[in-house]
């Protein structure tokens, strides 16, 4: 060893923070985690030799060996109010008008962050050097949790870089990933101990534990998404911010994005929200604030809450059940998406006995297993999913399961997406594949064409009545009322709604044409910036790129779509039996319009018309909010067959009750 003992003491407590920022901070280690175990027991072995060159900040100083004797409480420098909930985009709209109120003549950008269900805390560091943490508390003061916070792997314990602030207050959420209680509820049955029910309640318990050994076998996490008392401080945006953050060595909340107008930061709402499967950790919701710090001050705060900031929530149901068994579906652009067969379990007041494994790399990630028992959740409007499998429940030794290689329907080799974790069926004539077209082009985003459900359009394919679009609108009666449960009534209403649907307008069609990374916001984007079809057909690869909300990866795929063969095909026949491909602002109702605009909706017994997941998002979709449960607060109760306990509190209450029937002249249908 050429350097002194504290030169190196220092050196390899460098090399093991920069090791902890690229893991932690970075997500891209440089190290093994061989390497990096024998980094610290270098470290330990020097600083046992040399005990007056131990400091606080030393990483092997996180886990101190006594128990603190009881949690202190600590005022807040600054207040940590709560923040005001919505349920509905309609609502965040109306947070959005009240704020340019607030802000009459200025610009401004809207930052969209995931809201971590975990616990919200505050670290303090001085001159770089952690001092203190503290829970929320009641806003004004809180538990002392220095000791666990110091176990926290993410939360660095002296900052990185140069020009620190002498004072700095980052809160943020601790948390604890899904992998992380499954490895933890192994350890309680080995132990004969109770498993933990869910993240939260095992990080809020954790984080409060006075021996701080304990908390650390906890593996809890931290996100850092907000700044609490700073002096010197030198970012003015919000995103600026939590650059310093990361510069510092502190994890921000990942995927965090800003937006200049509202209903951008609103389309990325939502596709976070269908996204939120792939994450390892819990979130209950989205938040979006105002990014710059100036108009925040001005903004201010009510007694309870700041108003430049808000949370977009949806509720969250779970259950345990067992996985039966796991099957594939052919989507309608090939992507070949595992389902669970479950045990029928009450979830959301519906019968879950199906939920979607997304992927082949998720049912790998989650270790999902045929005969496992597994945790099942529904949040807001996203369809079921599992969250992770309960292993200390597994019995035996159960085989992983493994993945087709041919399409179920076709039998084609099935591709993976290049740089990509879908695996497709690459037969665009593939019957299933074609069947989901049909199905999706005839939905309510989509061309609307009602009375077109699934069992018909199954009948119109498998008889070959039907292979592409545009057969559709070359359907003759005689052939119609030859299918199953069809008569001529029926018949001549489902021509009349093809019709129809021949003037749904542009952003109806693109959405329609199962495009892939093609949505209804996006197809709307196109629609209105290009006007018509030729105009888009025309449309260069750079400049679909340079339009706002489209980027590279969309204007790829429209221009690939609209030059292929398919693709050409596709749409010289739609324009062929007279389908209008100019842009229609009317056809998808704005914010503005919506007929449930703020209000609170609960849905019950049987329905007839609607599955209980298409009219939640019908009330969605219009500006409301579907609710489980009858309070003073709901506006109105739609009630089906067998409606029960609710719709004797919803008359009690002297709530208006809505049949299918009035529900659907409500909203204009």
């Amino acid at each position: 060893m050429t350097n002194s003992p504290a030169e190196e003491i220092e050196k390899l407590r460098a090399e093991i923070r920069r090791a902890n920022r690229k893991y932690y901070v970075e997500a891209a280690p440089e190290i093994s985690d061989l390497a990096y175990d024998r980094l610290m027991q270098q470290l330990q072995t020097l600083e046992a030799q040399h005990p007056q060159l131990i400091t606080a900040e030393s990483p092997t100083q996180r886990v101190g060996d006594e128990p603190v004797g009881q949690l202190e409480t600590v005022g807040h420098r600054v207040p940590m109010l709560s923040i005001e909930n919505t349920y509905s985009v309609a609502e965040v709209y109306k947070y959005a008008d009240r704020v340019h109120k607030l802000l009459p003549g200025e610009s401004i950008e809207w930052v969209v962050e995931l809201k971590i269900d975990g616990v919200a805390a505050s670290i303090l560091y001085e001159n770089g050097l952690l001092t203190q943490a503290l829970t929320r508390g009641d806003g004004i003061s809180g538990d002392d949790i220095t000791h666990n916070i110091r176990t926290v792997m993410d939360v660095p314990l002296k900052l990185s870089g140069h020009a620190l602030p002498p004072l700095l207050e980052v809160r943020g959420e601790v948390y604890m990933t899904n992998s992380d209680l499954v490895l933890l509820n192994q350890s309680q049955q080995e132990r004969g101990e109770a498993a933990f029910a869910n993240t939260r309640n095992v990080t809020a318990g954790s984080i409060r534990l006075l021996d701080p050994r304990k908390c650390a076998e906890r593996r809890l996490h931290m996100f850092c998404h907000g700044v609490g008392y700073v002096e010197e401080l030198q970012a003015e945006t919000h995103m600026e911010f939590l650059e310093e953050l990361r510069a510092y060595g502190l994890p921000p909340t990942p995927f965090v994005e800003c937006f200049g107008d509202i209903e951008s930061a609103v389309a990325h709402c939502e596709h976070l929200i269908e996204n939120l499967h792939s994450l390892d950790f819990e979130v209950d919701g989205l938040v979006l604030k105002v990014n710059r710090f100036d108009q925040r001050v001005r903004l201010g705060s009510t007694a309870k809450s700041p108003r430049w900031l808000i949370a977009y929530k949806f509720e969250k149901y779970e259950a345990v059940t067992r996985l039966n068994e796991i099957r594939v579906q052919v989507g309608k652009t090939g992507a070949i998406t595992p389902v669970a067969e479950l045990e029928p379990v009450e979830l959301a007041g519906t019968t879950v006995s199906r939920a979607s494994l997304h992927n082949a790399e998720e049912i790998e990630r989650k270790d999902i297993r045929i005969g496992d028992t597994v945790v099942v959740e529904k949040a807001g409007k996203i369809i079921p999913h599992i969250v992770r499998v309960e292993q200390h429940k597994r019995e035996g030794r159960p085989r992983k399961y493994r993945f087709p290689t041919e399409c179920p329907e076709c039998g084609s080799p099935l591709r993976k997406d290049e740089g990509g974790v879908y695996i497709r069926c690459p037969n665009i004539d593939c019957g299933a594949q074609v069947k989901e077209r049909i199905r999706y082009f005839a939905s309510r985003n989509a061309m609307f064409i009602e009375g077109l459900g699934e069992s018909l359009v199954d009948q119109l394919v498998t008889q070959r009545l039907v292979t592409s679009y545009d057969d559709l609108y070359c359907l003759e009666k005689e052939q119609i009322v030859a299918l199953e449960r069809m008569a001529e009534k029926s018949a001549q209403n489902l021509l009349d709604q093809i019709a129809a649907s021949r003037e749904r307008g542009l952003g109806r069609l693109l959405n329609a044409l199962s495009i892939r990374h093609v949505g209804r916001n996006v197809a709307m984007v196109l629609a209105n910036h290009f006007g018509s079809m030729d105009a888009l057909r025309s449309a260069s690869l750079e400049e679909l790129a340079s339009i706002n909300e489209i980027g590279e990866i969309i204007a790829q795929s429209v221009h690939d779509f609209l030059h292929s063969d398919y693709g050409t095909r596709v749409v010289d026949n739609l324009a062929r039996v007279g389908v209008n491909m100019e842009a229609d602002a009317t056809s998808i109702p704005t914010a503005d319009e919506a007929v449930l605009s703020g209000k609170t909706l609960v849905v019950t017994g049987s329905l007839q018309q609607y599955t209980r997941d298409e009219i939640n998002d019908l009330i969605s979709r219009h500006g409301g909010r579907a609710a489980s449960s009858v309070s003073k607060n709901t506006d109105y109760l739609v009630a089906g067959e067998k409606a029960g306990s609710k719709l004797a509190k919803a008359t009690e209450l002297g709530i208006p009750v809505l049949s299918e029937a009035e529900f659907a002249k409500l909203l204009g249908d």
